[in-house]
């Protein structure tokens, strides 16, 4: 048997989505993890942190909220995903977990200079890096994305692995198991055009063309794959054979 993977909740996705059931549940379909595979810890919620971590890897999931607020369920977050990073319990951090981990390591995380992403952008990868999450990835893939802020700067001996053309940062490697993704890897089509659609005024007030974004939505297959490459990663770690 696998040991479960731990999903720590970091918010809710817009209300229109809320039937259907939220991060955690995408992240389990879309990485292939069996229905009694994970244990989920709603953080923003106030749900305690374990002190062991019988797992056999880490999501952090996204959320609406911002890193910069610091509330303190967050900066209590970071300071426990510190220590078991640096214990080197494999670890993916997602959108906000993503902008999380890098906080927690010492980078800096703020509102993107270049405006927001949102919808279906091409992710060019970095051809000059070896990295078990990122082998085989084509140069350039689709992947879904809905955020305002970003990590700025990268903590030290972190590693760039792929960007895109409003987001430098779309998947880092911060420490040997411990990754980070801009993007949402766990969404469908439908769950983007939702959150686009959700987003409809807010686009359009910062200068966007909401049904530009809408007609560029499209599947995601290889972002999709990264989930369930980072389980193998972490049953592999288990089994000793990395």
């Amino acid at each position: 048997m696998h040991a479960p993977f731990l999903i720590l909740q970091t918010g809710e996705p817009v209300p229109e989505l809320r039937r259907h059931r939220g991060f955690p549940h995408w992240i389990r379909v879309s990485g292939e993890i069996p229905r009694d595979g994970t244990d989920v810890i709603n953080v923003a919620n106030g749900e305690p942190l374990p002190e062991r971590v019988p797992y056999a890897g880490i999501f952090v999931t996204g959320s609406p909220a911002m890193v910069t607020d610091r509330q303190a369920w967050s900066e209590s977050t970071a300071e426990w995903l510190r220590g078991r990073i640096a214990a080197g319990i494999p670890t993916l951090g997602i959108c906000y977990g993503h902008q999380l981990i890098a906080h927690a390591l010492g980078g800096t995380v703020d509102n993107n200079p270049a405006g927001r992403e949102i919808g279906t952008v091409e992710i060019t990868r970095s051809m000059t890096e070896e990295d078990p999450l990122m082998q085989g990835m084509p140069a350039q893939f689709p992947a879904h994305a809905s955020h305002m802020q970003s990590v700025i700067h990268l903590p030290d001996d972190a590693v760039v692995l792929a960007r895109s053309a409003l987001e430098p940062h779309q998947a880092v490697r911060y420490a040997p198991n411990c990754w980070g993704l801009q993007f949402h890897p766990e969404f469908s089509t439908q769950i983007t055009r939702t959150y686009v659609k959700a987003r409809a005024a807010r686009i359009q007030e910062e200068g966007g063309d909401v049904d530009s974004l809408l007609g560029t939505i499209r599947s995601t297959p290889e972002a999709r794959g990264l989930l369930r490459r980072f389980v193998r990663i972490a049953h592999r770690r288990l089994l000793g054979k990395t």
